[in-house]
C-alpha cells in the first residue's frame, strides 16, 4: 500500500469525459489499495474566462481580492465535479477547498506563498478510506482572505500537499507522457525522459519548460519529494524526478504504480545521457542600458530599480569598460509583460547616472540546453553553437550554469534554433510524440 497525490490539470478535466476518466483512474488506484489525495486545477480553459469576465465587468482592473475570490471558482467547481464522479463508482469520496485543506499562505493575492500546510480532515478522509479532493492554486490568508497561488500553482499545492502528507510519491498528470527532450508541439521527434535529476528540472521549469511549475519543484527539492510526471491520457509510464534517491515505478495491468528503488546495474548507466533536455521561452524582452560609469554600485542601483517595481530579471550580462571615458553597456532579460514598468524604472536613474540611453527589443527568445553531463563535457558549447550557426541564428546573449547553457535570440528564430540544437545532439526519437490534451497543461 502507498499513499499518493495525484495532479491533475485543465486539460485532464476538461469536460465530462475527461473527468469520468480521471474518476476511473483514482479509483482504479484505490481498489489497488493506495491511499489516494487529489488536487484537481479548473476546468480547461475556465481560469481564462474568468480573468476575461472580470476584465469585461472591470475594465480599470479589478481588485485583487475580488479577482482571487472569482479565481478560485474553477477549481471548486473541478473538485465538486470529480468527487460526485468517483462516488458514482462506488468509492467514497470528499473535496475540499484550499482552506478547508490547511494551505495557509500570505496575503499577496495573485501570487500567494505558502506559509504552512495542515491538511488535518484530508488525513481523516484518507484514515476512513476515503479518497480526499483538493482544490490546487489556493488557500487562505492570515486574515481569512481566498488567496491565489498564481498560475500554475496547482502544482505547488500537489507537491505541498504530498510534503505535508508523508507521501510515497507526488503524481502531476498532464497531456503529454512525462518530460521530453524538447517540447513536442515544436519538435514532433523529441524522445521522452525517463529520469532526471531534480536539479536539471529545476533548469527546465525555470528557462520555459511548461510542464512543471517552477515553484513545485523547488517545493519538492526543499522537502524530498518524489515526483512521477504523466499524462492522464494513458497507462504509459512517465518521468521519474529523482530527489534523494533514485526512484523507477513498475506499471501494473491495472494502471497503478509500484514505486521501489532501483538498484545500480550496467542499464542504470550514471553519466548517460549527456543531455536532459532543451527548454524555450517566448514570452522575454531585452533592455540594453547604454552608457553606465563603471563604477561600484552603478550597476546595483541600476538592477535595484527593476527589482524595485517588482520586475523579475533573468539573464543579465555587463561588457567590461575599455573606454577612456569609462563606460560600460548593461543588458538583461526579463518577461515582455513588465517591458513598460522597467524601462520607466530605469529612465528615472537617467539624470543621475549619466546614462547615455536606455533601449528596449521586444519579442525576443531564449533557448536552454540542460544536461548533468554539462559539467565535464566541454564539446557541448561547440557543438550547440555551430549548429546554431549552421542553421544561421544569431546569438545575442549567452548565460551558463554548471548544468546548463542559455542563449538569446530572435524570437522569431526560436523555433528553428530549438529543431537545429535538438538534431544536432541526436534527441529525436524514431516515434513521434504524442499531444493527448493540446492545451500543455
Amino acid at each position: 500500500m502507498a499513499l499518493l497525490v495525484q495532479k491533475f490539470g485543465g486539460s485532464s478535466v476538461s469536460d465530462v469525459d475527461a473527468i469520468r476518466r480521471v474518476a476511473q483512474r483514482v479509483v482504479a488506484a484505490r481498489r489497488a489499495g493506495d491511499d489516494v489525495a487529489v488536487v484537481v486545477s479548473a476546468m480547461g480553459d475556465t481560469t481564462d474566462d474568468l480573468l476575461d469576465l472580470a476584465t469585461q465587468v472591470s475594465p480599470k482592473g479589478p481588485p485583487e481580492r475580488e479577482l482571487d475570490m472569482l479565481l478560485t471558482a474553477g477549481e471548486r467547481i473541478s473538485m465538486a465535479l470529480l468527487a460526485m464522479a468517483i462516488q458514482d463508482l462506488g468509492t467514497p469520496a470528499r473535496s475540499f477547498t484550499g482552506q478547508q485543506a490547511g494551505m495557509r499562505t500570505d496575503s499577496s493575492h495573485g501570487r500567494a506563498r505558502l506559509l504552512d500546510v495542515t491538511p488535518s480532515r484530508v488525513a481523516a478522509t484518507l484514515a476512513r478510506g476515503e479518497v480526499a479532493i483538493v482544490a490546487g492554486f489556493q488557500g487562505v490568508s492570515e486574515d481569512e482572505d481566498v488567496t491565489t497561488l498564481g498560475r500554475g500553482g496547482s502544482d505547488t499545492t500537489a507537491v505541498a500537499l504530498a510534503a505535508a502528507l508523508n507521501a510515497d510519491v507526488c503524481e502531476i498528470y498532464t497531456d503529454v507522457d512525462g518530460l521530453y527532450t524538447a517540447d513536442p508541439r515544436i519538435v514532433p521527434s523529441a524522445s521522452r525522459v525517463t529520469r532526471i535529476t531534480i536539479e536539471e528540472t529545476l533548469e527546465m521549469a525555470a528557462h520555459g519548460a511548461k510542464i512543471l511549475h517552477l515553484r513545485a519543484v523547488e517545493y519538492a527539492r526543499r522537502f524530498g519529494v518524489p515526483l512521477h510526471v504523466r499524462s492522464s491520457f494513458s497507462d504509459q509510464e512517465g518521468t521519474w524526478i529523482l530527489v534523494d534517491r533514485p526512484l523507477t515505478g513498475t506499471l501494473h495491468p491495472d494502471g497503478t504504480a509500484r514505486h521501489t528503488a532501483p538498484s545500480p546495474t550496467s542499464e542504470d548507466p550514471m553519466e548517460d545521457p549527456l543531455i536532459s533536455g532543451i527548454a524555450h521561452d517566448k514570452s522575454l524582452a531585452k533592455i540594453t542600458v547604454v552608457g553606465v560609469p563603471d563604477r561600484p554600485g552603478a550597476a546595483a542601483k541600476v538592477i535595484g530599480a527593476v527589482s524595485t517595481a517588482g520586475v523579475s530579471i533573468d539573464m543579465i550580462v555587463q561588457n567590461v569598460s575599455t573606454s577612456p571615458d569609462g563606460l560600460s553597456d548593461i543588458s538583461f532579460t526579463l518577461p515582455e509583460v513588465d517591458g513598460t514598468v522597467a524601462v520607466a524604472a530605469v529612465r528615472e536613474l537617467q539624470h543621475e547616472l549619466g546614462i547615455a540611453d536606455v533601449l528596449y527589443t521586444s519579442h525576443v527568445g531564449k533557448l536552454s540546453l540542460i544536461g548533468a553531463g554539462l559539467r565535464s563535457n566541454p564539446a557541448v558549447a561547440q557543438r550547440m553553437f555551430g549548429a546554431l550557426a549552421e542553421a544561421g541564428i544569431n546569438i545575442e546573449m549567452i548565460s551558463t550554469s554548471e548544468i546548463r547553457i542559455s542563449v538569446i535570440t530572435d524570437q522569431e528564430a526560436l523555433e528553428a534554433a530549438v529543431r537545429a540544437v535538438h538534431s544536432a545532439f541526436r534527441l529525436d526519437a524514431e516515434a513521434e510524440a504524442v499531444v493527448y490534451g493540446g492545451t500543455g497543461r
